[in-house]
């Protein structure tokens, strides 16, 4: 049986990682998960198998429906516009999990210390389930204020104890080390080390709140991305205390995948990942500048001028946003595009790496609509176009558009990647109003001489230039 194990064990990583493969284009994606979610069954089933002689197995079941009852409701009804809140909620799950099996271990062996067996405890089971303990506590407690941040229960901009901030952080992080190590001194002796367990617990927590808080909303993405590789190091951890192999291999391809998707986006943002951790920009709520401290009058437009600058115009990108999202506008977008489409005009789309709330956001949110996964464009991919680009339209997107990142070194986004949209001979924006994005700052675009603005709910105003296409 114990072979039986190990070959569901092997057959399961070998899933996840075939899987993760699958997870790198979107036309093979769905397959891809639902390979890995097979993988995962399967790794319960041989975890059960395992455990046939010692489980409890009505604690065991309880746990599984528990489990069903609570994960499949929010992931089956969540709209795409909360799909970034999931992510944050359901991976400080998996770090609040870790730290409760770092926890039960201590508890079974009385202080990590096997006596009742006649066992030393060993290092790899101390220094594991510790280790699971603080990162396990961060990322559960971080992930909350992250999903606090997202779902707009807390404000979007930085929230700290300024210069106080860093040293705060440090001791806290030291704080947790030191209890591990006491921990550690004294295995088995369980009821001084209980508590310091405890504290152990407290402190990571507090520090998990601490050095999210400080971060602002335009950072977001890449703290969930950062989060959920430590849950991933988190698990593999527990995995090694535990001595579960599929638990080391999904912890580490978590870790791993987590880790290369927090460096792209951070180089993408042209941030340095300690830069955010210490504290970013976001959260703000500037209108009405145009830099330099000159009062600059934003220019509107009616549905009809847009639908006719863009009928008549050779190519069309549209560059969507969060603003997109929170409106569902992707499937009106889809149907103005299929009639600019039928004018002869060419429409394409402008997908910046941070758009949104998450990685790949805007990719599904237009995938949902239909949108050729051909139409869509990288950033890389499309900046070039912009200069021989009739007409840009901006739904919704604020700073990966915004030109201060290129010519104002002094902008807190200078020298962030950004779409080249200003370079369009028109640009026209749709918004609710003049509100900055994320990063609490002006965006010049706005008052641009080439640049007209529509003001309103976007899946109105692109319904509304959808009939006055529909007219010409």
């Amino acid at each position: 049986m114990d072979n039986l194990v190990n070959i569901l064990y092997i057959v399961a990583f070998a899933m996840f990682i075939y899987g993760l493969m699958g997870l790198t284009g979107p036309k093979t994606a769905v397959r891809g998960n639902w390979i890995a979610a097979a993988g995962m069954g399967l790794a319960v089933v041989a975890t059960l198998i395992a455990i046939r002689d010692t489980g409890n197995w009505i604690i065991i079941v309880a746990g599984l429906v528990v489990g069903v009852a609570l994960g499949v409701p929010p992931a089956k009804f969540t709209k795409m516009t909360e799909m970034p809140q999931l992510v944050a909620a359901f991976n400080g799950v998996g770090g609040g999990t870790v730290a409760l099996i770092a926890w039960a271990e201590f508890l079974d062996t009385t202080g990590f210390s096997n006596f009742k067996h006649g066992e030393e405890p060993t290092a790899h089971i101390i220094v594991g389930s510790l280790f699971a303990a603080i990162i396990g506590s961060i990322s559960f407690w971080g992930s909350l204020i992250a999903f606090g941040k997202l779902q707009e229960i807390l404000p979007g901009r930085p929230l700290g104890v300024g210069k106080l901030q860093q040293p705060l952080n440090l001791l806290l992080a030291v704080g947790s080390v030191a209890a591990a190590v006491v921990i550690g001194v004294q295995a088995g002796d369980g009821g001084a080390a209980w508590w310091w367990m405890l504290l152990l617990l407290v402190v990571a927590g507090v520090l998990g709140l601490m050095v999210v808080l400080p971060i602002g909303g335009a950072d977001m993405p890449v703290v969930i991305s950062l989060l959920n590789a430590l849950t991933g190091l988190s698990a593999a951890a527990a995995g090694l205390a535990l001595n579960n192999t599929a638990m080391i291999v999904a912890g580490m391809i978590v870790g791993a995948s987590g880790t290369i998707l927090t460096n792209l986006m951070a180089k993408a943002m042209n941030r340095s990942i300690p830069a955010i951790v210490a504290g970013g920009f976001g959260g703000g709520a500037v209108a009405g500048g145009g830099g330099s401290g000159e009062q600059k009058q934003a220019k509107a437009t009616s549905a009809a001028d847009a639908a006719i600058q863009m009928a008549y115009a050779n190519q069309v990108i549209v560059v969507p946003g969060y603003g997109m999202a929170v409106a569902q506008a992707q499937h009106a977008v889809k149907e103005m595009a299929a009639l600019l489409e039928a004018k002869g005009v060419e429409v394409k789309y402008a997908i910046h790496p941070v758009a949104g709330r998450m990685p790949g956001h805007m990719n599904v949110l237009l995938a949902e609509a239909e949108v050729s996964y051909d139409a869509m464009k990288e950033m890389d991919d499309i900046n070039g176009e912009f200069s021989r680009t009739d007409v840009a339209l901006v739904i919704g997107a604020n700073d990966v558009t915004n030109p201060s990142a290129r010519e104002d070194a002094s902008s807190p986004i200078y020298g962030m990647p950004v779409l080249n949209v200003d370079q369009a001979k028109s640009v026209i924006v749709l918004k609710r109003s003049m509100n900055s994005g994320f990063a609490g700052i002006d965006n010049p675009l706005f008052y641009a001489d080439h640049t007209s603005m529509l003001f309103g709910d976007a899946k109105k105003s692109v319904g509304a230039v959808t009939e006055e296409l529909k007219a010409l």
